[in-house]
């Protein structure tokens, strides 16, 4: 968890607690240790959030602060609630539960208004026809996105034919009902795209690839995508 984000949630939670909370009791909520709250809330307190209390003893967030309002036209909030929606079609669970939290945070921080507009919003976006892909973790694969590593695959064709790749994972890309992977592959020496729903097997490697200061990605990007 990002530090602005695990603040935002010291934040909320002392918002919505009843009484004073020990430094134990977010550090088990947030999954950090309590030394890290420490620090979290002089780091609050310095930024002159009301944020009452110590060591031992729990803190409490001084009554009538809260975080500046959220404005969003109707038109956003619809475009929010929609998009989180959406993400159900992609068959990445820990990003649907992130996109959630999402607006589970927005909805705390927007006026009255428009809460329903994001919590409740008139809209249905269909789960769509999408498989859940059984051989590779999704979350694991952005990570290996994120952190330029390769990755070993067993994949088959629209044939069924299987090889065994190692891959250099540029890029998740994402159509209605596919995902892709967008990668350079160390067979191939080529650019090549692999369905997730087709990849048998998957492990990050500890190795990473060379990003080569963005030039890699710019050649990816350059491809026709159709």
């Amino acid at each position: 968890m990002r530090r602005a984000d695990r603040l935002f949630d010291i934040i909320q939670s002392l918002r919505r607690a009843n009484g004073p909370m020990t430094a134990a009791a977010l550090a088990d909520k947030l999954e950090v240790t309590a030394r890290t709250i420490y620090r979290d809330i002089a780091a609050l307190q310095a930024s002159h959030v009301p944020i009452e209390g110590a060591p031992g003893l729990g803190y409490v967030l001084r009554r009538g602060f809260d975080l500046p309002p959220l404005m969003f036209t109707a038109d956003e909030a619809d475009a929010i609630a929609i998009g989180v929606r959406l993400l159900r079609r992609l068959r990445d669970p820990k990003l649907q539960e992130a996109a959630e939290s999402v607006l589970a945070k927005l909805a705390d921080v927007v006026p009255g208004p428009l809460q329903p507009h994001l919590v409740a919003a008139p809209v249905y976006v269909s789960d769509g026809s999408a498989a859940e892909p059984a051989g590779i973790d999704l979350a694991e694969l952005r990570r290996a996105v994120h952190q330029t590593r390769k990755l070993a695959i067993d994949y088959a064709d629209e044939e069924g034919r299987q090889t065994r790749r190692t891959i250099w994972p540029l890029a998740m890309v994402y159509y209605v009902d596919v995902t892709l992977i967008g990668a350079w592959c160390e067979l191939r020496q080529d650019f090549r795209h692999f369905r997730v729903d087709r990849v048998l097997s998957s492990n990050v490697l500890d190795e990473r690839f060379p990003a080569d200061d963005g030039k890699l990605m710019a050649k990816w990007l350059a491809l026709p995508k159709s």
